[in-house]
Formats: C-alpha cells, sequence, structure tokens
C-alpha cells in the first residue's frame, strides 16, 4: 500500500519514510528522520534530530520526538532516538535525544503504551509491554524493564531503574530503584507488596508467585537482610528464577548509591 501523506505537511526531503505510512495534517519531520512501514501519525506531530521509528507504531497530536536534551550541558553531540515496534504514542508525548553521556541512545523498544502528556528524558532506556499513563515523567538516564506499568502523575528520579513487572502507584516519587515484581507507592515511593494483579495477568505460576511473596516478607517485613533471606529460601527450596532475579535485582542497588544501582555511572 503506498504511503498516504496529507496536504500541510513539513517533509524534509532527505526524511525516509517506508510503504504505508500515514502522515496527517501539520507534521513536521526532519532531515535524519526515518519511519518505519505502517506507522501512522496523526496531525500536529514533530520528529526531529537523529530519530529512528518502527513499524506500525501510532503517534497521536502533540508528540514530539527527536528533540534536543533538556540537559544544560549538553552541546549539540550526534545523538540520537531508537523507537522499536507496535507502539502506541497518546497526545503530547516527548521523548528527547539522549546526550553524550553513555552511549547516546535513547530507546523505547516494542508494544509500549504511552498515555498523554508523558515525558521520556534524555537517555533512558525502555524495553516492551510497558505501560505509562498520563503525565508521568522520566528523568534522564531512567531504564525501564519489560512489563513495567507505571500509573499517572509519577515521577521518577534520574538513573532510577524500574525492574520487569513492577507496578508503581499514581503520584509517585520515585527516587529509589524499584524492583522486579514489586508494586511501589507512596512519597518517597516504597515496595509494599508483590504486584499480584500483575502477575497473575501475565501468568507467572501459583509457586513463583509464593515464593516472591516470602521473599518480600522476608526483606521488606521482617528486614532479615539480604544474605540471611537468600539462605532462608534456599533452605526452603524457594530460590527460583523468579525470586533470584529479585535477589540480585536488590543486590545490584544496594551496591549502587542513593538507592539506585545506576547512580554509580553519573559523573562526580
Amino acid at each position: 500500500m503506498a504511503t498516504h501523506i496529507a496536504e500541510h505537511v513539513s517533509i524534509d526531503p532527505r526524511a525516509e519514510i517506508d510503504d504505508d505510512v500515514e502522515i496527517g495534517p501539520f507534521c513536521v519531520i526532519g532531515p535524519q528522520a526515518r519511519i518505519g512501514r505502517g506507522t501512522k501519525l496523526e496531525n500536529n506531530v514533530t520528529i526531529t534530530g537523529r530519530t529512528t521509528i518502527g513499524e506500525y507504531n501510532h503517534i497521536f497530536p502533540g508528540v514530539v520526538i527527536g528533540a534536543a536534551p533538556q540537559d544544560i550541558s549538553y552541546r549539540g553531540g550526534d545523538t540520537e532516538v531508537v523507537i522499536g515496534d507496535r507502539n502506541v504514542f497518546r497526545e503530547c508525548v516527548t521523548i528527547n535525544r539522549a546526550t553524550e553521556k553513555e552511549d547516546g541512545i535513547t530507546s523505547v523498544g516494542d508494544h509500549n503504551f504511552l498515555m498523554a502528556g508523558a515525558h521520556v528524558a534524555h537517555d533512558c532506556r525502555l524495553g516492551s509491554h510497558i505501560v505509562i499513563a498520563n503525565a508521568t515523567l522520566l528523568g534522564g538516564h531512567t531504564q525501564i524493564q519489560d512489563y513495567a506499568a507505571l500509573s499517572g502523575g509519577v515521577a521518577v528520579h534520574h538513573y532510577t531503574t524500574i525492574g520487569r513487572f513492577s507496578f508503581i502507584g499514581g503520584l509517585a516519587r520515585v527516587i529509589h530503584d524499584v524492583p522486579p515484581y514489586m508494586l511501589v507507592e507512596g512519597h518517597p515511593a516504597r515496595p509494599r507488596c508483590i504486584n499480584i494483579v500483575g502477575l497473575k495477568r501475565n501468568n507467572l505460576t501459583a509457586e513463583s508467585i509464593h515464593c516472591l511473596n516470602e521473599a518480600f516478607r522476608l526483606i521488606y517485613r521482617n528486614k532479615v537482610g539480604l544474605d540471611r533471606a537468600r539462605e532462608m529460601l534456599r533452605g526452603n527450596d524457594q530460590l527460583v528464577p523468579a525470586v533470584n532475579e529479585l535477589l540480585s535485582f536488590i543486590q545490584c542497588q544496594q551496591e549502587g548509591r542513593h538507592g539506585r544501582g545506576r547512580e554509580r555511572r553519573r559523573a562526580a
């Protein structure tokens, strides 16, 4: 199917646009943009900078992808945004390109749903199957692993890592890493329980859920310490893969600074 481009758009002739792309009125597409097959841009979308967008994405009005990082130290380096396939970006989502402080890439994986007004700052790394609700703000260098869910109005500190299958409650202030499989909320956000609803929806086994519950009890309720918790879980044959993943994540978190494992990457 041929690409459909509405009237009153501004597309630089150097932009690369695949077949079967729909571009609505008043969109602006810069010279370094690459847009994959089947992607749909509603009206008033801006794609700027060195930005690669995969296939079958749906981008709603007011979205801006690839603008310069909001970092006062940025001096115009050749950095980029890379977007995967089958994502939905609702109204006024913003995704900034990276700085040169890490690998120069802000990335979003596949099958993600970002609701209206969400902001993805420079150098963020998002996996796949992530839901980010309205007006949630990701600080620079945030990493979000697969199947995480963030409610509306959440603010995430720079260099935070959000683990797989985790859930963050609305209006949370996230200043520490969020361990996988956990539900966190509050100001600042703290683990409250395992993400039982999300785990069941994603077909984790009853055994894994039971073992994660026990790990949560030992670490966050009884506060026995990570090494002792590992010994007790091993003694009860509860070191299933999900629990090992949780313990490894917390170990990395504790080896970082200020409750964030990746914080040690930050320049002094």
